[in-house]
């Protein structure tokens, strides 16, 4: 699986386009706190496990404690609240000492810590879901299983035209929504293209499934093509920890000072 090196790099250069794009928004501390749940995070199971055997604590005990931590979604429920007061703390020693640098110039707050939190955690199991177990981790595994490989996919109509029919329906829509002299705003926009985005991957996905694990005998829901497994696997390790690390932003004062959200 991916080492400290990908894990770091990856997240800590997501972090600084989102600082640059926001103008230091997302600050320093943000990166930093992000980069450093994104490795040293779920895989502090490893360190636990060396540590509980140390100690005496039973292999047994060890390797529980180890697979429960490393997993995207126990890591944060067993040890997002404590690291969120964790970071909390640490950040407002950091701008204290004057150590690291805030736009803001104030710490994160624990619900920050707590967001950055769990994308670092869901980041950090975007490359090892790719990259671990020679190919054959059970998420990869299920995503290729969306798709058919038995032979040569046959081209169904009707999903010909369902797939079309919501190609279309994304396209135009985003267009509509972003018309000239619309009179939304840039914000409300993107909001309502995020709402188009979101139903059509709905319906994309309940097609795949029907298709899938509905049809009987089961169809190539589009062609040999994968679909299901890679909109579930990119919604849940790719677009929802930038959505965590976009929430966790400060937001602009009317004072033109920054508060945390």
């Amino acid at each position: 699986m991916p080492g400290p090196g990908p894990h770091m790099m990856y997240a800590m250069g997501s972090g600084l386009a989102m600082s640059s794009l926001t103008n230091g928004r997302f600050s320093p501390h943000h990166t930093l706190t992000y980069t450093v749940n994104a490795f040293f995070g779920p895989d502090i199971g490893s360190f636990s496990e060396w540590l509980s055997s140390t100690m005496g604590f039973g292999h047994t005990f060890a390797s529980a404690l180890a697979d429960a931590i490393h997993h995207p979604f126990y890591y944060i429920l067993i040890l997002g609240l404590p690291l969120c007061f964790l970071y909390s703390w640490v950040s407002r020693v950091l701008i204290q000492k004057g150590v690291l640098d805030s736009v803001s110039g104030v710490p994160l707050t624990k619900k920050q810590c707590l967001l950055l939190v769990s994308a670092g955690s869901l980041t950090h199991f975007f490359l090892d879901h790719l990259f671990e177990e020679n190919g054959h981790s059970k998420m990869y595994t299920w995503i290729l299983s969306t798709g058919w490989w038995e032979t040569q996919a046959p081209v169904n109509p009707d999903a010909v035209v369902v797939v079309g029919l919501l190609c279309i329906c994304l396209i135009g829509g985003f267009i509509y929504i972003n018309r000239v002299k619309s009179g939304r705003s840039t914000r409300n926009q993107s909001y309502q293209s995020m709402k188009l985005i979101l139903i059509i991957a709905s319906l994309y996905c309940l097609w795949c499934a029907s298709q899938i694990y509905w049809a009987n005998p089961r169809r190539p829901a589009v062609g040999e093509e994968a679909d299901l497994g890679v909109l579930v696997f990119l919604a849940t390790y790719f677009f929802l920890p930038h959505c965590l690390c976009i929430l966790s932003i400060y937001a602009k004062d009317l004072n033109s000072e920054q508060i945390p959200l």
